[in-house]
């Protein structure tokens, strides 16, 4: 039968190779050859194939080392070649742990069968209730977009004597995460604003303001239609009082065609032309929901001063003025080659002085004619001197 066997191989090289290495990697060492080369199993096949199958083929021996298929060499007849002898590995002594000290056991806590959560509550979890503000001009009015300012105050007074402010809030619509209780509610739109408390109960509440307010635009001319530079044009807006010691100052320094947010009422507005005299007063009313336009009419004009030795002449400097009403009040001073001052219409006593010498001389203001006033030394006499004194110079 082991006579067959090279010639089977060679009939299927293939098959036969790789059942040889199968049969290679699974033997144990005892299918190899001996030590002091003894023949006995009929060759490498006969013995792998013994120790595989179980057949006879000599005496069972002790496990040796392991021979990987990638030691057979290539020239080996068949393609196969006898696995190469290896000494035996003894087996690893392990330590004796006999008389190593014995382990403390571990005194651990108690376990819980699962670790607790901080999970939110169902309170928390819950969507909160609001204060949802609204405002309106008119109650028939939209609901106000932008341009409010929102202040919720407690309704106890502080330590201080103030009422604590709680919340704010600008824009349109707001919406205020409060806790439940009474408040004090402030809602500003410009110089208009109206108070309200306000119980809430926790529960979603939206509350709607009725402002009652409306717009004032402003502008003003001198004398007809003479118009004014509105960078000369402020305005001052006032509440409506019998007496003027009883008013309450709401705007000021406003400018021209600048609108004015105001509660409807009655207002009393002051506009000056300049910062001297020129001055003009009017009442109005405001009605909610509405802008009211006014235009005021000033009796001025605007003067620009010079001192000169003849007329059309060049402005001497470093000289100083004073403008006096016709009462000898004076409502102006300056210094300078070129004062330009607003002055109500009127009559005036303007003096200059240059180098310890006065000159003076008297004008007439009329309404809307702006005016280049020159003061001539050589035309007029100076304060104190006799006609026959000189130029002026």
């Amino acid at each position: 039968m082991f006579r067959k066997l090279p010639q089977t191989f060679r009939r299927h090289r293939l098959a036969a190779a790789s059942f040889c290495a199968l049969a290679v990697s699974c033997v144990p060492a005892s299918a190899q050859q001996a030590p002091g080369g003894g023949g006995g199993g009929g060759g490498f096949l006969g013995r792998s194939l013994g120790g595989l199958l179980g057949g006879a083929g000599g005496e069972e021996k002790a496990p040796g080392a392991y021979a990987s298929p990638s030691a057979i060499p290539d020239d080996f007849p068949g393609g196969v070649a006898a696995p190469v002898g290896r000494d035996r590995l003894d087996p690893i002594a392990l330590p004796d742990l006999q008389d190593r000290a014995a382990v403390p056991p571990l005194d651990l806590p108690a376990l819980p069968a699962y670790a607790p959560q901080n999970l939110p509550s169902l309170d928390l979890m819950k969507r909160r209730k609001t204060l949802v503000l609204s405002a309106k001009l008119t109650g028939q009015g939209d609901v106000i977009p932008n341009g409010l300012v929102w202040r919720l105050f407690s309704p106890y007074v502080g330590a201080d004597g103030k009422l604590p402010l709680i919340a704010t809030s600008t824009g349109g619509t707001a919406t205020f995460d409060l806790p439940k209780g009474p408040y004090l509610l402030h809602v500003g739109f410009g110089s208009a604003g109206a108070t309200k408390r306000i119980d809430f109960t926790g529960e979603q509440t939206h509350e709607t303001v009725v402002l009652e307010a409306g717009g004032l635009k402003l502008s003003a001319v001198a004398a007809a239609d003479v118009p004014i530079p509105e960078d000369k044009l402020t305005f001052d807006i006032y509440t409506e009082a019998a007496d003027e010691r009883n008013r309450r100052l709401v705007a000021d320094d406003v400018h021209a065609h600048e609108l004015v947010r105001l509660n409807a009422g009655n207002y009393h507005v002051v506009s000056n032309f300049g910062s001297v005299n020129a001055t003009v007063r009017a009442d109005l009313k405001v009605e909610a929901g509405k802008i009211t336009e006014a235009t005021l009419q000033h009796a001025a004009a605007e003067l620009t001063m010079k001192l000169v030795r003849e007329k059309g002449g060049e402005a001497i400097a470093d000289t100083a003025w004073s403008i006096a009403n016709a009462s000898g009040d004076v409502v102006r001073e300056s210094v300078g080659a070129f004062p330009s001052m607003v002055l109500a219409e009127g009559d005036y006593l303007i003096v200059a002085r240059n180098k310890d010498r006065i000159f003076q001389r008297d004008f007439h203001v009329a309404a809307g004619v702006n005016t280049d006033v020159e003061v001539l030394t050589s035309d007029l006499r100076p304060v104190g001197e006799q006609p026959e004194g000189g130029s002026g110079d």
